[in-house]
């Protein structure tokens, strides 16, 4: 008895370290294997859609799909039976993915058409995070999000700025071009505002009067800030984190005085000049 016992325990940790052992060579090329897995996987569902490929190949995507749920299905009983705690891996975020992504092919005994909702496999991409834990990685993350907080301040009242000129434009422009030029409601015609503010101009609504045509050029220009000033807002407090960060990481103190805060790659000290090479 404890023979099996002690044997199921060695195997429960070496699974332990193949599946969540993320900074161990045979974590890394299971991450991996997983990952390729999952985007076969949301390739086959896409196949699936395509009606002349699903047409010749149906039996073929099947039996693949049944392949990859069985594989999944193993992997999350393994990650359940390989961890101390199985009851905090399965209500985990990670667990409820994994959970998703196996439930599609078997709730198509039930439910017909089931089978697609596989394509929510795609969220277990997620876990590619969980691989790119190397520090290079994981500083240059940290950096992006300090900068985004910061910024967000910044960017909510953009966006709220932005807002307000929808309404007032699309409210002109429902007056100005009328719903002879399909501008047929405010909400419409807020909608055309956003669309070409954004840049993306689908072109289903269109001014046709000359002077919705110079405010349309008007937006258009405007557009252009639409883009350029939350990517400036991020930018510059990225740039001003990773100055900070360079200045506070330093751990080499003068030698002759003993002052710390010296900038990145400083040669000298600057409260006695001494060398800090």
């Amino acid at each position: 008895m404890k023979t099996i016992k002690s044997k199921f325990e060695s195997f429960r940790q070496k699974t332990n370290v193949v599946i969540y052992g993320t900074n161990t060579a045979s974590g890394r090329l299971f991450d991996l294997i997983l990952l390729g897995i999952i985007l076969l996987s949301v390739f086959i569902v896409m196949l699936e859609t395509v009606k002349g490929f699903d047409t010749k190949y149906h039996h073929e995507l099947i039996v693949l799909e049944w392949i990859i749920t069985v594989f999944f299905t193993l992997e999350y009983i393994l990650r359940i039976l390989s961890i101390n705690k199985p009851i905090k891996y399965i209500f985990s975020f990670y667990g409820i993915i994994d959970l998703i992504a196996i439930l599609p092919m078997y709730l198509s005994f039930i439910l017909a058409g089931a089978s697609v909702l596989t394509v929510v496999r795609a969220i277990k991409l997620l876990r590619l995070f969980k691989i790119l834990k190397h520090p290079k990685f994981s500083s240059q993350s940290i950096h992006l999000k300090e900068a985004l907080i910061a910024s967000r301040g910044k960017i909510l009242i953009f966006i709220y700025f932005m807002l307000i000129s929808s309404i007032i434009i699309g409210s002109i422009m429902y007056v100005v071009e009328g719903e002879e030029g399909g501008f047929t409601s405010i909400p419409t015609s807020i909608y055309w505002t956003i669309v070409t503010l954004t840049t993306v101009g689908y072109g289903d609504i269109s001014p046709i009067t000359p002077l919705g045509q110079f405010i349309a050029s008007i937006v258009m220009i405007m557009g252009y800030g639409v883009i350029a000033v939350p990517t400036g807002i991020v930018t510059a407090e990225f740039a001003t984190n990773s100055l900070k960060k360079k200045v506070s990481d330093t751990t080499n103190p003068c030698p002759n005085c003993g002052t710390e805060g010296h900038v990145y790659n400083a040669k000298y000290c600057f409260h006695c000049g001494a060398n800090l090479k």
